[in-house]
């Protein structure tokens, strides 16, 4: 299985469910690991073959600014279904991470995995 991946791409929106959250943008960490079969692409050497990192990046950017969730799971669990929907990846696993929420932690988050991972 190959995996494309994208690590550590910051946005800011508004999450959470205290008061003082809903009235300030908070920068959000995303790793996404996404099955592909890069055999096609490799072979070709054609970027609309692959599984285009910066679209994919650019989506979940567009959508995330937009949010306004209370729970970082419901914003996980809706850029997973964009990632496999729209660029129809089988399998994906997404940790989303909220620096600095609680003290003494430098991140506090969810990783979750959806779809079949490819053997």
């Amino acid at each position: 299985m190959d995996i494309v991946f994208i690590e550590d791409l910051r946005i800011d929106t508004v999450i959470g469910i205290y008061d003082w959250e809903r009235r300030v943008r908070q920068t959000l960490s995303f790793d996404l690991e996404m099955a592909f079969d890069n055999t096609r692409p490799a072979a070709s050497d054609d970027i609309a073959d692959t599984l285009n990192y910066k679209d994919v990046s650019k989506r979940l950017i567009e959508y995330v600014q937009a949010s306004s969730f209370g729970l970082v799971e419901t914003l996980a669990e809706r850029c997973t279904a964009i990632v496999r929907e729209e660029f129809g990846v089988a399998w994906v696993r997404l940790k989303l991470s909220k620096p600095g929420a609680v003290r003494g932690a430098r991140s506090v988050g969810v990783r979750i995995e959806r779809g079949v991972r490819p053997g």
